[in-house]
């Protein structure tokens, strides 16, 4: 393959990527121009909220072609458009041929989330600390264990399994469904887990599949219920614990439904919170009877959980 890289005002942006798309690149990507320099730009957004930006003042648009002469007609024919004038070509250069399956695994190691509890891709060896281990690869749902969010919750659900121990807990928003699976292999006796994206509900199931194979009943079902957000009705009833690793604005304007999944004298957890907005989630839970506070810090995110009132 060839990589074609342009640079490109930010006003340029969506336009050049669509018209590297319809030319038939087999992807594009866009980076910061300025990036490890003194004028790199943070661009960052949240799902519901306008977009901060579409791109940075100078960015670096790269695109994969499968020949030169590929590429070489691509950038020909954009560059003869009107809007393409600023549009400058950086150069076109092969691909080296590369392993990407090992290049991947080589990414994600195992992750100590306590002294006794690990994530561990199935590529590794359980190291001999764990005596708790949960199998988990990098797929197409969120949550591996790497980010500070999951770690955090993760972390708290290992050492608060008295507070769900023989009970159920809920997984709102599981995307690879770590959330329950961890609970599950900490002592819950059942969790039901929902998402909105029917890859993370195929996802938890596999991941449960692999990892809780050994709590199936009689029967051979597994201790865990999943699927979309309407699996979890008024008829559900209210859980001991709730767990959510989601963003804050999402959280925000879920704050009444999971308030009033959490069971008198129970705990909500919450992730996804950056530290700055640790006041607008208190605020929007106090207005549902829930004291949040936080738990946890790593990274610029925070961990904030509330207990119910018996």
């Amino acid at each position: 393959m060839f990589e074609l890289t342009l640079l490109a005002k930010e006003a340029e942006v969506d336009t050049l990527s669509d018209a590297l798309m319809e030319v038939e690149a087999l992807s594009v990507s866009v980076e910061d121009a300025d990036a490890d320099t003194e004028h790199e730009e943070a661009l960052w957004g949240e799902p519901g909220m306008p977009v901060p930006r579409e791109a940075w003042q100078r960015s670096t648009i790269k695109s994969l072609f499968p020949s030169e002469t590929e590429a070489l007609e691509a950038v020909t024919l954009i560059l003869a458009q009107e809007w393409a004038a600023d549009i400058h070509v950086q150069g076109i250069q092969p691909v080296d041929e590369q392993d990407w399956v090992r290049l991947t695994q080589s990414q994600f190691q195992p992750v100590p989330i306590t002294d006794m509890f690990w994530i561990v891709p199935t590529w590794h060896e359980v190291p001999a600390a764990a005596t708790v281990a949960m199998r988990l690869d990098p797929g197409l749902a969120f949550g591996t264990g790497t980010h500070p969010t999951t770690r955090m919750c993760l972390k708290w659900i290992a050492q608060n399994a008295s507070a769900y121990q023989g009970q159920t807990v809920l997984d709102y928003g599981c995307g690879s469904g770590i959330l329950a699976i961890g609970a599950l292999l900490h002592g819950a006796k059942w969790a039901d887990a929902v998402d909105i994206d029917p890859a993370a509900v195929e996802a938890t199931l596999a991941n449960a599949e692999a990892n809780v194979a050994h709590l199936k009943d009689a029967n051979g079902a597994l201790p865990l219920l999943v699927g979309l957000p309407d699996l979890v009705g008024a008829a559900k009833g209210a859980y001991p614990v709730v767990l959510a690793n989601i963003l804050a604005t999402p959280l925000k304007m879920l704050a009444p439904l999971l308030a009033g999944h959490v069971a008198a004298g129970g705990h909500l957890v919450l992730a996804g919170i950056l530290a700055r907005q640790e006041q607008e989630l208190k605020d929007a839970y106090a207005e549902v009877g829930l004291q949040l506070q936080v738990a946890n810090a790593e990274e610029g995110w925070i961990l904030m959980t509330a207990c119910k009132a018996a």
